[in-house]
């Protein structure tokens, strides 16, 4: 059976024609719970938990120019229980949100829009003057999902079940006044949850460890030489890696309130390692092939060394003509083919301050997912996504091998889309492949959507089942499996 939760009003206008609105990135006003769907194949019985998906869903109009990260989040969520799938949508109750609804429009700047021409003084971002949409990353930590915001803001709770809104996270009144940048690591083996945020004034990054118990356990200021824009770090069992890369905002530009990236080529990336629970003073330094690097793969200690694994970008700041239109000076950041994002390996000699590194692979992806158990330990896969040519959307999946440098993909056809792919290990795995692949799709030539299941073992074969959602769903962003065994209320 299928109902309507609730239908919000989209103040989109109704022959919309922006790129990021239309399409593959069309987006949604209801909100849905579904516990019969049209399933094609079986749904194992073996998997067991459930897949979030984060998603940049407007329902606002942009003040003057509409970037694609400017978008409400909506949250999607399928479970798996003996068999069974139950899907779920809703979106994030920011505050922002809220206050643009009671308005009835846009009250903040976008990405691409000067901070200035906000109709509100105050707001969220690093940049400041922004709306904390909520809308780029997902995590379950302590069985409840945390989402967020890719450039700083709050952390929003909901149950990764029912998607009930448990509203805004405190850390006992001691969240940081700076937020929490996107892209919080969780251990499952200790519960901690590892963050970093980031500012325009010093200082200019801060570091922090919150326990099993959701408490802060420690907070610290990570030394940097101006403002930057870190978008991710990684994890080891002992250490955090967080990073210093060469593109960020032009500074004479941001003294007048313009914010305006500019790559520094002649710049090295600086590689942070730091203690899990160290100060600044704990922290090394590594300097390595000047690129900026959006999302890292997996980090894991080798004897004397980390071992890095990323995205390097050969051309992180691709050219367009002068005379070209602004969305495509815009778009061209999200253009990975452009930017020529590739797999890549970091060694980092913590006695010796070596650095050896060098590409694992010449295809271009990115958005990869592990096997959450091998997050910060020695792993051999890499789900990741095929980006399309020219656009911000994914058409496949490729499956990595980092020991036997192997890789096999299926990409589903022309005008179908999927997402950040997660891996759900099977009840009782006995390998690090042993279960199944897991992504949202969006068919434009039949204008639906299905959740699709693979066996991460033979990607290459295409899904094993395949479950129509109640509508067509906008292109996303972020997502994370949570296995049943880390949601305490599954069983309730």
């Amino acid at each position: 059976m299928t109902t309507t939760h609730r239908e919000f009003e989209s103040l989109l206008p109704p022959d919309d024609s922006h790129p990021y609105r239309t399409g593959a990135w069309r987006p949604q006003s209801r909100e849905f719970d579904a516990t019969e769907m049209v399933v094609k194949g079986t749904i194992p019985s073996d998997l067991q938990g459930v897949y979030l998906r984060n998603t940049e869903n407007p329902l606002m109009p942009s003040l003057e120019r509409y970037h694609p990260f400017d978008g409400d989040g909506m949250l999607h969520m399928m479970s798996f229980r003996d068999g069974r799938a139950e899907y779920r949508n809703r979106f994030i109750r920011t505050e922002g949100l809220a206050a643009e609804i009671e308005h009835g429009g846009p009250l903040w700047a976008g990405l691409a829009e000067l901070p200035k021409i906000a109709i509100r003084e105050d707001g969220w971002g690093a940049r400041t003057r922004m709306k904390d949409a909520s809308s780029t990353d997902v995590v379950v930590h302590n069985g409840i999902a945390l989402t967020s915001f890719y450039q700083c803001g709050d952390l929003y709770r909901l149950d990764p079940l029912t998607l009930d809104d448990l509203g805004r996270e405190s850390w006992s009144g001691k969240f940081p006044t700076a937020g929490v940048s996107a892209h919080t690591k969780v251990d499952e083996r200790t519960g901690d949850l590892m963050f970093f945020n980031y500012q325009t004034s010093a200082p200019f990054m801060h570091y922090g460890v919150v326990n099993a118990e959701r408490q802060l356990a420690h907070y610290v200021e990570v030394p940097l030489p101006g403002a930057r824009l870190p978008h991710d770090m990684a994890i080891t069992n002992n250490y955090s890696i967080l990073n210093d890369c060469p593109l960020f905002w032009d500074q004479e530009l941001m003294q007048r309130g313009v914010y305006a990236t500019r790559y520094h080529k002649e710049m090295p990336m600086r590689l942070g390692v730091i203690p899990r629970h160290g100060s600044a003073s704990d922290m090394k330094w590594f300097e390595c092939k000047s690129t900026f690097v959006l999302h890292w793969i997996n980090a894991f200690e080798d004897g004397d060394e980390i071992v890095l694994d990323g995205y390097f970008e050969s051309n992180p700041s691709p050219n367009v003509a002068t005379d070209t239109d602004m969305n495509a000076k815009m778009f061209r950041f999200l253009d990975l083919h452009s930017m020529e994002s590739r797999p890549y390996r970091w060694r980092l000699n913590m006695k010796t301050g070596k650095v050896i590194e060098g590409h694992l692979s010449d295809t271009i992806t990115e958005f990869g997912m592990i096997n959450n158990a091998n997050i910060g330990n020695p792993y051999q896969y890499v789900y990741s996504a095929v980006p399309t040519k020219g656009w911000f959307t994914f058409e496949g999946i490729i499956k990595h091998d980092v020991v036997r440098a192997t890789e096999e993909q299926f990409v589903f056809g022309e005008g179908i889309f999927c997402s950040e792919t997660v891996m759900a290990p099977r009840v009782g795995a006995t390998s690090e492949d042993d279960g199944y692949l897991i992504t949202f799709t969006t068919d434009i030539n039949r204008d639906i959507s299905e959740c699709v299941v693979f066996s991460a073992q033979d990607v290459a074969s295409g899904p094993i089942c395949s479950i129509q959602l109640p509508e067509r769903i906008s292109s996303g962003t972020h997502s994370y499996w949570a296995d049943a065994s880390v949601l305490p209320q599954w069983r309730n």
